[in-house]
């Protein structure tokens, strides 16, 4: 079995946000799909880091999600900041559940584990919101990351950490995220957020952490293979 990742689908099967507009995004769902069935196998596990569906609410992302849930594999599903449909846990569980979603699952607090690693993360805030508002999200943000990997480490798992945004873009830090991640000592980080030219501000490191890309534009629409691993418990 093996863990794969990818992020920034921007599926919108049933909302008018067609993503083929942008230069590079052209059949980006007959993309994903291919590259996705060719190289992920039913047993394995893609993780997809946030900004999934274009969807407002659970039920008009409802083709998006049942067209992930036709691809191979499970899928543990992480926050975005366009992730709009996004509600409770148990709400998004239930719906999941009431319309056959079962490969499909959501990081939110807790973490995935097959014993010897741990699928961890959270969304992440903007690396320079200095707002009272960005201040109390950033905290929120810091506090699920930090369950998350409490959870990996009571099951003595090696954490493998997801963000949806990036903890360092450009000249600018998440100085927040970073301290739970050193404090964890995590030394590698995947994320996704950053789109087209953008991507050339990316960061590949910093203080010791490697910074991994995986916005589906920016690797070819095709979920990138993270650690050979066994059996997560979902």
């Amino acid at each position: 079995m093996r863990l794969f990742a990818i992020s920034d689908l921007h599926l919108s099967l049933c909302a008018d946000k067609p993503m083929d507009v942008f230069s590079g995004w052209e059949n980006y769902v007959e993309r994903i799909e291919n590259n996705w069935q060719k190289i992920v196998a039913p047993d394995d596990t893609v993780v997809i880091a946030g900004d999934i569906s274009w969807g407002i609410s659970l039920e008009q992302s409802y083709e998006d999600f049942r067209f992930l849930n036709s691809l191979n594999g499970k899928k543990i599903l992480l926050k975005g900041n366009h992730d709009y449909w996004w509600s409770t846990a148990s709400k998004i569980k239930t719906f999941f559940t009431e319309n056959g979603f079962d490969s499909l699952n959501i990081l939110h607090n807790n973490c995935y584990s097959d014993g010897e690693y741990a699928v961890c993360g959270t969304r992440g805030w903007v690396y320079d919101g200095t707002g009272e508002k960005d201040i109390k999200v950033i905290n929120r943000e810091c506090g699920r990351l930090a369950r998350s990997l409490d959870e990996a480490r009571s099951k003595g798992a090696q954490p493998i950490v997801f963000l949806h945004y990036p903890p360092v873009y450009g000249e600018y830090a998440c100085d927040e995220i970073l301290s739970v991640l050193k404090q964890y000592d995590i030394k590698k980080v995947y994320y996704g957020h950053i789109h087209g030219s953008g991507i050339y501000k990316t960061v590949p490191e910093f203080d010791g952490i490697q910074l991994k890309i995986l916005s589906a534009d920016k690797v070819g629409f095709t979920p990138v293979l993270i650690t050979n691993c066994k059996k997560f418990e979902i």
